[in-house]
């Protein structure tokens, strides 16, 4: 039988818990469905009914209320372990069968994920086309169009999961393995921040810059999958500490106000399609309620050419050099032509790229501080597999233009889809920010998943209504309102800006407040209290990262202090106030409500 419904996880967990629909049930008409489809050059390995029958007993006695991911099947790329299961990284003579799971591959199981198998790449996860795999794999179709690329490395997790072989996948991502096929498969392609996956029982590329990529039908399944494989792991050495929750991150909501970075129109390089995609999410994240600032992009391309042009590659190198000198015909041509380049730079030439990276990302990091979030293209342009056989290199390099520099800069990054070309094709964007951002990128795509609701994937099943969020969704930051010194341009509003602070609206409090000139200084300090005779003051609101709170807490004297401020439109936030009786103390305070303002009264000042 066909199924009647999605594969989304919400979908498969209704059905489940209605009775509709059963693990073993989704498993067998999946594996009816594989066996009438024939072979799929998608997958590498896939899994017996007997291989998946322990699983599936595993799941017994549980319920999608006791497990997050019960009953939902899954498939991983070829260069990640599952216990058992040999790992070719798309080579035979390579392959190796390991005997424990990758730590991510167990947390999805633990957490009742079902492996379906093992997915097709570019040999060795070297490429963005798909194109690069070997004969007796066969080389993965797109689920839309078989006359064009699938995209890669992750080439085959891309095409299983848009193609509705199951609800998501693993893949890597070094360069943009992750996100360009994802582009080209209207999927949300995750691109985690490095060292929040652990890569441990992962085939590295280059390992000091690899990290599991996740494809998702939805922005919500890809918070879910993110949130129960980001666990730190002791055991890797690329892991790295950090809990969204302590920093007040939760996924859900996006800000109702906030600066979103776009690359100047004319770096973009992108075909009529992708102009056009760049374009409506530009239109869609206005609609949001953001505010689009143009950037000069020119440091982050900078340091994407350093990846192929660099010493990067001797990584790669170094991962198969016994393989290409014993074995060199069991190595993709292509991928030995691009490899090889590592055997010769010199340690001088990577500390000279090192340094050159170092100055890039000093640059690029003072361009993206101005913005809550930047957008670029994906990848820019979708070419056919003729294309990439007249010119495998050239194309390659020409989509990863926005994407080669991600991992390199230590930015967090997911591909998002935002609808189809005139040819209905897939057409998306990046969303990226600093490290540990991903929440926030989340957050900002499910908005945009909200407005757009797109089909899923390939199957051309269209996106079931999205579940509410929970009051306690939070995107990691605080809105601040300010009064005094801390405004725009005055003497510390620097204590604003070094920590990221962001001018969210010039305003005005509710008509119930006074605003008082404090003794002492420089610089002179206000005091704004409420006051049913006051009236309105005119504020400034700023957006600040909550872990930067505590120590901007920390640096404000006595009597001042934060608490609610009720602003004009009748919302209360956190902002400044004064501790009673503080106008009594330690010298005379000078009434300045007249002026309506701090600005005003300093205008004052100026004038006399």
């Amino acid at each position: 039988m066909t199924l009647p419904i999605a594969l989304d996880i919400a979908s498969l967990h209704t059905a489940y818990q209605q009775g509709e629909l059963t693990p073993t049930a989704l498993i067998d008409d999946l594996l009816a469905q594989a066996e009438a489809h024939g072979r799929e050059p998608a997958w590498i390995t896939r899994l017996s009914r007997e291989q998946l029958a322990p699983y599936l007993k595993r799941l017994e006695g549980e319920s999608p209320e006791t497990l997050p991911l019960y009953g939902i099947p899954f498939a991983m790329k070829d260069n990640i372990d599952l216990a058992g299961i040999p790992t070719t990284a798309g080579s035979p003579a390579y392959a190796y069968t390991p005997t424990e799971n990758a730590f991510v591959v167990q947390q999805l199981i633990d957490a009742g994920a079902i492996p379906m198998g093992k997915t097709n790449l570019d040999q060795f996860a070297t490429g963005l086309v798909g194109e690069r795999a070997l004969e007796v794999y066969g080389t993965p179709a797109n689920a839309f169009d078989s006359t064009l690329v699938p995209g890669g490395s992750s080439s085959g997790s891309a095409v299983v999961t848009a193609a509705g072989m199951v609800s998501f996948a693993l893949g890597t991502d070094t360069a943009g393995s992750g996100r360009v096929p994802a582009c080209f498969h209207n999927l949300y392609g995750v691109k985690p921040s490095l060292g929040l996956l652990s890569t441990r029982g992962v085939v590295p590329a280059c390992a000091t810059l690899d990290t599991i990529s996740l494809f998702a039908l939805t922005a919500d399944d890809a918070a879910k999958v993110l949130d129960i494989t980001a666990a730190y792991d002791a055991e890797c050495a690329w892991s790295r500490q950090h809990d969204f929750a302590v920093l007040g991150r939760r996924y859900g909501k996006a800000p109702a106000a906030f600066h979103f970075g776009v690359p100047l129109e004319s770096q973009w390089q992108t075909d009529t399609a992708y102009t056009q995609g760049m374009h409506q999410a530009i239109a869609e994240l206005e609609a949001l309620g953001g505010e689009k600032v143009e950037l000069d992009c020119s440091p982050l391309l900078a340091a994407a050419r350093l990846l192929y042009e660099g010493p990067w590659v001797a990584e790669r190198y170094h991962v198969i050099r016994e393989l290409m000198e014993s074995n060199p015909d069991a190595v993709h041509p292509v991928t030995f032509q691009i490899t090889q380049g590592g055997a010769t730079p010199l340690a001088v030439d990577a500390f000279d790229a090192r340094y050159k990276l170092a100055e890039y990302k000093r640059q690029a990091d003072t361009l993206i501080s101005q913005v809550d979030v930047m957008l670029a293209p994906t990848t820019v342009t979708h070419p056919s597999k003729d294309e990439v056989a007249a010119d495998p290199i050239g194309v390659n390099s020409r989509l990863g233009t926005w994407t080669n520099f991600m991992n390199l800069l230590d930015y967090s990054a997911l591909a998002v889809p935002v609808g189809f070309s005139e040819q209905d094709l897939p057409v998306g964007i990046t969303l990226f920010g600093p490290v540990f951002a991903d929440l926030t990128l989340l957050s900002l795509a499910r908005a945009l998943e909200a407005r757009l609701m797109l089909p899923l994937g390939a199957t051309g099943i269209p996106h079931s209504p999205l579940a509410e969020l929970p009051v306690s969704a939070q995107d990691g930051s605080m809105e601040l309102v300010v009064c005094g010194a801390h405004l725009k341009g005055l003497p510390l509003n620097h204590q604003l800006t070094q920590r990221g602070g962001v001018l969210v609206s010039i305003t005005q409090s509710a008509p119930r407040y006074k605003l008082f000139a404090l003794a002492g200084g420089p610089p002179k300090r206000p005091a704004m209290l409420r006051d049913d005779n006051g009236q309105a003051i005119e504020v400034e609101v700023w957006r600040l990262p909550i872990e930067t709170l505590g120590s901007f807490l920390a640096g404000i004297p006595a009597p001042l202090g934060l608490g609610q401020v009720e602003l004009a439109d009748g919302s209360w936030k956190c902002g400044f106030i004064c501790t009673a009786g503080a106008l009594n103390e330690g010298g005379e305070a000078e009434d300045i409500t007249e002026f309506g303002g701090w600005r005003g009264w300093l205008k004052k000042l100026a004038a006399e």
